[in-house]
């Protein structure tokens, strides 16, 4: 149950009086957030923004990680958890059986991604192979937010016949996310052949002076095309998210 259904039905009951003020006030306790020892869980950002609080799982102790699932699963959010391995996520799923493991993004989710409630696609392109994983959370992370997403992978522009030959795709999809490494110059490429908004992902992936992903966020940043944004390097999730963002405020008109 979304959480802006539970508040409606909470709110319904107590008006109804079939729930007591003492009951609506146990369950709306959490609320707009829930302290666990460490860890401070924003419970009302279903409501501001649509979605629940993700957790970033990267360095966080199993014992955080399992604490925060269970108070997610408990409040009947959706849960998605970023940046775990598959060693992590055999532990984790001794406590919780029913989690899904998407590992290819290091995603941990509660459920599998829900049909596209917005019309409008978001279409993620990798420059190489090696960039897919990082692609890969992006296109997750965009799912589970209710967006149509599809792939285009391994279109670099080493070999540009390759990224042309999809033209009439790129020309079609409300928001694009160009994930790329080494030099990093796909985005201006495709953000040259298109009207919609780009979103550069910088990944680490390259030789030496790649610099981990720094090369190719200054080949973005510093780009001539018009309509480009860039998110960090290899933050796939903040390339989801903000896609998702735009596809709900600036839809196409489905053909």
């Amino acid at each position: 149950m979304a959480l802006m259904d539970r508040l409606q039905q909470i709110l319904h009951a107590l008006h109804s009086q079939t729930l007591s003020p003492e009951e609506a006030e146990r369950q709306l306790k959490a609320w707009p957030f829930q302290t666990l020892e460490d860890i401070t869980i924003d419970t009302h950002r279903n409501l501001r923004k649509g979605f629940p609080e993700v957790i970033f799982g990267e360095s966080k102790s199993l014992d955080q990680l399992i604490r925060l699932t269970e108070a997610h699963l408990n409040s009947q959010q959706q849960l998605l958890i970023t940046r775990i391995n598959e060693t992590v996520f055999t532990s984790l799923q001794k406590n919780f059986p029913s989690l899904i493991y998407h590992s290819q993004a290091k995603i941990v989710a509660s459920d599998m991604p829900p049909d596209p409630q917005y019309p409008g696609t978001i279409l993620v392109l990798s420059g190489g192979s090696s960039d897919i994983p990082v692609a890969s959370e992006a296109v997750l992370t965009a799912q589970y937010l209710g967006n149509k997403v599809e792939t285009l992978y391994d279109v670099g522009v080493a070999g540009l016949q390759r990224l042309l030959s999809h033209i009439t795709r790129l020309q079609s999809a409300n928001v694009i996310i160009v994930a790329a490494g080494m030099e990093g110059a796909l985005t201006s490429v495709v953000a040259g052949l298109v009207s919609t908004p780009v979103i550069g992902l910088p990944t680490s992936i390259g030789y030496g002076t790649a610099l981990k992903g720094f090369t190719p966020l200054m080949a973005m940043l510093t780009g001539c095309a018009e309509g480009v944004g860039v998110v960090n390097i290899d933050n796939g999730f903040g390339a989801g998210y903000l896609a998702a963002s735009i596809n709900r405020t600036n839809l196409k008109t489905p053909s």
